[in-house]
């Protein structure tokens, strides 16, 4: 069976958090994890092309096979538009790519991460460090909320195949 690599975005548009994990029989790999920054005095569309053509890049460089990308939930409208901006260059730049992509919200991103739907943000980055095997929380904080989406889509995707496989028998 082919390993899946999943890109996990934590949307913004001054800092979109992502990053890459595979999933090799049941082992979660750390490939990359990291943030893609804009300039606060650029305009909104100068920002979201460098936006989307940094998620291009590492589509080009990492290979994934899904995207997942987490669903923002704001109570200010303007951040709201700005980030959902964001997300929307990312799936676009997944999308121009070929791959799938799947949308998650913070909610179901803790509760598949941590057991909780309503754990704290600490709580959900160290279980990404023990899912993950690592020696401390990955930083920045976007990229580990990043990590977060990933785990949160591949835990998904394995129970869709569990249930998937007990229909067919």
């Amino acid at each position: 069976m082919m390993a899946a690599r999943v890109l996990g975005i934590d949307p913004g548009i001054a800092v979109m958090g992502y990053g890459i994990i595979e999933d090799n029989d049941g082992n979660l790999i750390t490939i990359k994890y990291g943030e893609l920054s804009t300039k606060a005095n650029r305009g909104t569309p100068e920002r979201l092309r460098t936006l989307y053509t940094r998620v291009t890049e590492l589509i080009d460089r990492y290979k994934p096979s899904e995207v997942a990308v987490e669903l923002f939930v704001a109570r200010n409208l303007r951040t709201a538009l700005m980030v959902g901006q964001a997300r929307g260059v990312a799936i676009l730049a997944a999308a121009n790519k070929g791959l799938p992509v799947y949308e998650y919200t913070p909610l179901e991103v803790k509760q598949r991460v941590s057991g909780y739907g309503r754990g704290e943000k600490r709580q959900v980055q160290e279980m990404v460090r023990m899912q993950l095997g690592l020696d401390c929380v990955p930083e920045p904080d976007d990229a580990a909320d990043a990590l977060a989406v990933a785990i949160c889509h591949i835990s998904q995707a394995r129970f869709s195949k569990l249930v998937a496989n007990s229909l067919r028998k």
